[in-house]
C-alpha cells in the first residue's frame, strides 16, 4: 500500500464527509474509504479534525456522526488564515514569499481577485 502524503488521510476523510448527504459515523467513513484502514485510525483522525474545528459531530447513540461544515476550498482558506494569524508570523514576509512562489497564471488570478 502506498504511503499517504502528510495530511493526506485528513484530506481524504474530509472529502468523504463533504460528499456525504448526511452525517457519517467512523464506521461509515471507513467503509467509504475502502475499508482497508483500521477503525481506530479513522476514529483518531476524525477526533483530531473535530478538535481543529474542521468537522462537526453529533451524538448518535453511543457514538458520533460527523459532517464537514466547509468545502475543501473554504477549509484551505481557513487553514491559511490560521497560519497567518500566528502571532510569531511576519505576515508581510509570508505573503511576499507566497506571491513570489505562485505560477504566473495564479498570480494574475490573485491580482484580478484583489482588484474586484
Amino acid at each position: 500500500m502506498a504511503r499517504r502524503s502528510k495530511g493526506g488521510l485528513e484530506r481524504e476523510i474530509h472529502a468523504v464527509l463533504a460528499e456525504g448527504a448526511q452525517p457519517m459515523t467512523a464506521a461509515q467513513v471507513r467503509l467509504a474509504l475502502g475499508g482497508d484502514l483500521a477503525y481506530t485510525t479513522v476514529l483518531t483522525v476524525l477526533s483530531r479534525l473535530f478538535e481543529k474545528g474542521e468537522v462537526a459531530r453529533e451524538q448518535v447513540g453511543r457514538s458520533y456522526a460527523y459532517t464537514a461544515p466547509y468545502d475543501s476550498a473554504e477549509l484551505t482558506a481557513r487553514r491559511m488564515t490560521l497560519l497567518l494569524d500566528d502571532r510569531d508570523t511576519d505576515r508581510a514576509a509570508v505573503l511576499t514569499r507566497f506571491v513570489d512562489s505562485l505560477p504566473a497564471d495564479d498570480e494574475l488570478l490573485l491580482r484580478s481577485l484583489l482588484d474586484r
